[in-house]
């Protein structure tokens, strides 16, 4: 560890005796761990369309991208966590941008046959995808177990 890594970590210094206090570092594993915990309640990533709405999916993916982007800044640019978060964010923000939250996008896409239920439905569809090889590629990297319905989208 470098000396500038320990100083920033550093909280404090006690005396007469001697101690020092500091922030135990994040290790990439843990953060990993903590996303696929934030992940496994998201139905919108596993769950049947017929029993999902359109306006709850839309709540959900932004909450996701908003997560993640929380997440961005503990993990090290140059690591492969680096990698799977962004690129599970972009496929958020694809879907938000294909799904608007607008009144008469929300009426059509709840309606079968229509052009924006066919949009919301490949938009899921692409959403999953890249959840589910990014969701893989993390479980594999730092050996963590996923929850069933979830793991349902990991590609074999």
């Amino acid at each position: 560890m470098k000396f500038t890594e320990l100083a920033n970590r550093l909280t404090g210094i006690s005396c007469p005796v001697f101690g020092i206090s500091w922030n135990p570092i994040d290790t990439e594993r843990s953060i990993a761990r903590r996303i696929i915990i934030f992940l496994e309640p998201r139905r919108v990533l596993y769950r049947e369309l017929d029993y999902e709405s359109l306006c709850p999916c839309i709540t959900s993916v932004t909450e996701i991208k908003n997560y993640l982007t929380s997440e961005l800044p503990n993990v090290d640019e140059k690591s492969n966590l680096n990698g799977y978060i962004r690129a599970m964010r972009s496929s958020c923000n694809k879907f938000l941008n294909k799904c608007p939250d607008k009144k008469e996008f929300r009426c059509h896409a709840c309606q079968p046959g229509t052009l924006d239920n066919m949009i919301f439905t490949s938009a899921v569809g692409e959403l999953r995808g890249v959840f589910g090889v990014m969701i893989g590629q993390i479980a594999k990297a730092y050996g963590i177990d996923v929850e069933d319905e979830l793991a349902d989208i990991i590609p074999e």
